[in-house]
């Protein structure tokens, strides 16, 4: 989860500021649904994305 909020923090909340809560809430949406766990590999993991953790444990 450490990973997750560092990963985050550098790659969009530094990257530039939202006007409102909404904005927020949407970009940290899309950062983690579009991209953190759909392409993001992980090394703890064993090289692979979350979204294909989940599939091989499911």
């Amino acid at each position: 989860m450490e990973s997750l909020h560092a990963s985050f923090k550098k790659e969009e909340v530094y990257q530039w500021a939202c006007k409102d809560y909404h904005e927020a809430n949407s970009a940290q949406f899309s950062y983690i649904e579009g991209f953190y766990n759909s392409r993001r590999i992980i090394s703890a993991d064993g090289y692979l994305t979350p979204d294909k953790k989940e599939q091989l444990v499911s």
